[in-house]
């Protein structure tokens, strides 16, 4: 599985994509705003918005993106570890650990 993780903190990149990779899924994560975001985020099967560390204009470009992909889009407030762990407990059926 593909995920697109948009926010978070600059200090947690290594970690996200460590969460992703003990549930079998290869991760983008983007904490800051590129010029070509739009075309970076390609088509993930999951995208994972952390709204309270992210800019709106990040938001727009994420949701504008979403009406041409089709994949999941969660919205999720913190931005811990611990909640994207949730979020692929739901959403992955393979857990290796």
């Amino acid at each position: 599985m593909s995920i697109v993780i948009i926010g978070g903190h600059d200090r947690m990149v290594c970690e996200y994509k460590k969460i992703c990779k003990n549930y079998n899924c290869k991760a983008k994560v983007f904490t800051q705003m590129q010029s070509n975001l739009k075309k970076q985020i390609g088509k993930p099967d999951l995208l994972v918005l952390f709204t309270n560390t992210v800019s709106h204009k990040m938001i727009q470009c994420v949701l504008s993106n979403t009406d041409t992909n089709e994949a999941e889009l969660i919205r999720c407030h913190q931005s811990s570890g611990t909640a994207l762990k949730k979020i692929l407990e739901c959403k992955c059926c393979n857990i290796s650990n």
